[in-house]
């Protein structure tokens, strides 16, 4: 299928249930909008749908448009068709949902994908997009002391964060044990220790 025949049997199939807020051509690849309510029943329309097979999630990520839109945040959902790939048709989708700052909720796609799972704690964690459904939404950049979401644009970059004891601290510094055999040398300079 060309974009053009993908944008129309989209919104043929879709046609009563309003599933798709819009659909066009972006930047090479189709883009579809929709809502938060609605997002992971279209998914699964997507990918399992005979004709597209959008069935490899490559990507869950996030924008944060803080002033800039009425809703602050944005999901964004790339997926690609191998069916659609194999016979040199248009093979890649965005699927974009806009949310709140006051509420910024979403369901979980780990349902459809367990891929998901990491790409959706990334969101949370830098973001803190909230999957409803989701199996263990914890920190995976992060440590769990960490306070806020680092990639919101109004993240104080001077923001101090909690000391937290080292998991595994060095028993001793095995810095001084480090040699250049080829240049004969010690890698590192390390003074003796002042008593």
């Amino acid at each position: 299928m060309l974009a053009q025949e993908v944008i129309e049997y989209i919104s043929q199939k879709q046609q009563g249930l309003e599933l798709v807020q819009s659909i066009s051509l972006s930047l090479g690849d189709l883009e579809v909008r929709t809502s938060s309510e609605e997002i992971k029943q279209l998914l699964t329309f997507l990918r399992d749908d005979p004709a597209l097979r959008f069935t490899l999630l490559l990507s869950v990520t996030a924008v944060d448009y803080l002033d800039a839109a009425v809703e602050r945040f944005e999901v964004v959902y790339h997926l690609r068709s191998l069916y659609l790939a194999a016979r040199k048709q248009v093979a890649l989708i965005r699927v974009k949902v806009r949310i709140s700052e006051n509420n910024p909720t979403i369901p979980s796609v780990v349902s459809l994908w367990n891929g998901a799972n990491f790409m959706e704690r990334e969101c949370w964690d830098m973001y803190g997009i909230v999957f409803e459904g989701h199996p263990n939404l914890t920190r995976i950049l992060m440590y769990d002391e960490f306070k806020g979401h680092p990639l919101r644009k109004d993240y104080p970059v001077q923001l101090k964060q909690p000391r937290v004891q080292l998991r595994y601290p060095e028993v001793e510094n095995t810095a001084r044990y480090m040699h250049r055999p080829s240049l004969g040398g010690d890698l590192v300079q390390i003074s003796p220790r002042k008593s």
